[in-house]
């Protein structure tokens, strides 16, 4: 179609292949279902492609050897090619607290390395929308997301190998590439981030200006102690 730039055709090329995974995992996760049915409400038809200026990072390193890690998973070759593809036409941004409630404890881990670009969103590099946000989110190595909750529900698709995950007070759990996890409103979560950065795609399906509250737990000091004396061999 006329008008429309060789960026903004890699930017499309990217949301459409991560449609396509969910539609191809309906329902598994009760979030993807949602995602999907809000997707279907919006006018995604190229013409309203925004043209926003790429952004890089100080992590592009880091961000270079998540997406990397993505393709060690044949069932994300789409996403992966796409991503490879349109990460320099994409706007990378830190959250240095914005999405936070003023003094939360988040923890040197996140604050030194996390990064995320919207592709549907306010600001977002391919589509706007007022209260939903759709993008890809990494975060550093050795990273503990410290436990926290929101009132956006919320979804992830994970691209990397493999990161824990706690969900309220229940154990810990290590999820695979191409696991999908839905938090709903208010579900307190962490993610543990191993020797490898962590990547994924994340959507928050409504109430996205709501502000997200630390939950503290005692064992952080205890989690990311033994997260920065981890070796490749010991995750």
């Amino acid at each position: 179609m006329t008008g429309i730039t060789d960026k903004q055709t890699r930017i499309y090329a990217l949301i459409q292949a991560i449609i396509r995974y969910l539609e191809s995992h309906r329902n598994e996760v009760e979030g993807v279902d949602l995602t999907l049915k809000k997707l279907a409400s919006m006018n995604l038809t190229e013409n309203q492609l925004l043209d926003v200026p790429s952004q890089d990072s100080r992590h592009n390193a880091i961000l270079n050897d998540a997406i990397d890690g993505i393709k060690v998973s044949p069932l994300l070759n789409e996403i992966y090619s796409c991503l490879s593809d349109a990460k320099n036409d994409l706007a990378w941004r830190e959250d240095n607290a914005k999405y936070y409630q003023e003094g939360s404890d988040l923890g040197e881990g996140y604050k030194n390395c996390n990064l995320h670009t919207l592709l549907i969103g306010p600001d977002a590099c391919g589509f706007h929308h007022d209260d939903f946000n759709l993008g890809v989110f990494m975060l550093g190595p050795r990273t503990l997301y410290r436990d926290h909750n929101h009132d956006a529900p919320e979804l992830y698709l994970n691209l990397s190998e493999k990161s824990g995950w706690r969900f309220g007070s229940d154990d810990w759990q290590d999820y695979p590439a191409g696991s999908l996890i839905w938090n709903a409103a208010g579900e307190p979560h962490a993610t543990k981030v191993y020797d490898h950065p962590f990547i994924s795609v994340f959507v928050w399906l409504e109430n996205i200006n709501s502000p997200c509250s630390v939950i503290h737990f005692n064992d952080w000091e205890e989690i990311e102690k033994e997260l920065n004396h981890s070796t490749s061999s010991s995750t």
